[in-house]
């Protein structure tokens, strides 16, 4: 028999017979469009190998790849409750239904303490996967009691921002939270510890307005996209063009709002130089 034959033959398998590719194997950039495995992607810091884009991960992830080793979580007794009783096409209390089956997170920041080398640190890590990274009263919380937590073990706080703003079904409750976290930072320096704000894909809204710019170092990952309305609705209140990329991580490194951008697969070295840096001030 002939290659050509044994080819022909070769691809009239019946489709019952054929085997599909196991889901989550295989991972297609946003930007460039290239596929690559999900281990290649996994062991690049969750970026594209072939362009270094940065995709969206979630807490647990920032965790391992900051931490020394183990973490402990904290304040994870805090739940979102339907104070309102909210509802629009859906209730609030489906939403968080939803967001709970879907998550391995409790709600939209989680809040850990852990080591890099023998420096301590308190990790408040939002997850834009429920509802948004949407700031609620418990987003607030257990920001306010990680501060609690970072000035109780004697050490700085990061928090990693990654989020759409308010948490709108919780209407001023969600609001307040903005004044709440402000507020309860000028605790932390005046206690003498550092915090540190890395700003991700997409840092947006009431976040962007409060704590997110608080930092005494402000950083952001690549290309990230960071700002507080969107392009639309300030192009419609100021009257005027808006010039390219105004909101990306680049442009406000520019301007001045950010102290650097760092590289995801350098976060943890960054972190390291800036505790021993911070603690011998």
């Amino acid at each position: 028999m002939s290659w050509f034959k044994r080819l022909k033959e070769g691809i009239q398998t019946a489709t019952r017979n054929k085997k599909e590719a196991p889901e989550g194997l295989w991972y297609k950039c946003d930007r460039c469009k290239e596929t690559s495995t999900a281990k290649e992607l996994r062991e690049n810091f969750h970026k594209c190998p072939k362009c270094n884009y940065h995709t969206r991960i979630g807490s647990d992830d920032y965790f391992e790849i900051i931490f020394d080793a183990e973490y402990q979580l904290l304040h994870e007794e805090l739940k979102s409750k339907d104070a309102l009783s909210f509802e629009d096409v859906k209730s609030y209390p489906q939403r968080l239904e939803e967001a709970y089956k879907k998550n391995s997170v409790s709600d939209a920041i989680t809040v850990a303490l852990g080591n890099i080398d023998e420096n301590k640190l308190v990790i408040a890590c939002m997850d834009f996967s429920f509802i948004g990274g949407s700031m609620g009263s418990v987003v607030g919380e257990r920001i306010s009691r990680a501060i609690d937590s970072a000035i109780a073990s004697k050490c700085p706080l990061l928090i990693i921002s990654k989020s759409g703003g308010a948490r709108m079904m919780e209407s001023a409750y969600s609001l307040m939270q903005m004044a709440k976290t402000s507020a309860k930072l000028t605790l932390l320096a005046r206690a003498g510890y550092p915090f540190f704000s890395l700003m991700t894909d997409p840092t947006t809204g009431g976040v962007t307005a409060s704590f997110a710019m608080l930092g005494d170092i402000n950083m952001a990952e690549p290309e990230c996209l960071i700002g507080f309305a969107g392009p639309r609705v300030i192009k419609e209140t100021i009257k005027r063009e808006l010039p390219d990329g105004f909101q990306t991580a680049e442009f406000l490194l520019e301007k001045g709002f950010l102290d650097f951008i760092v590289d995801r697969k350098n976060l943890k070295e960054t972190m390291r130089d800036l505790l021993v840096l911070f603690a011998k001030n």
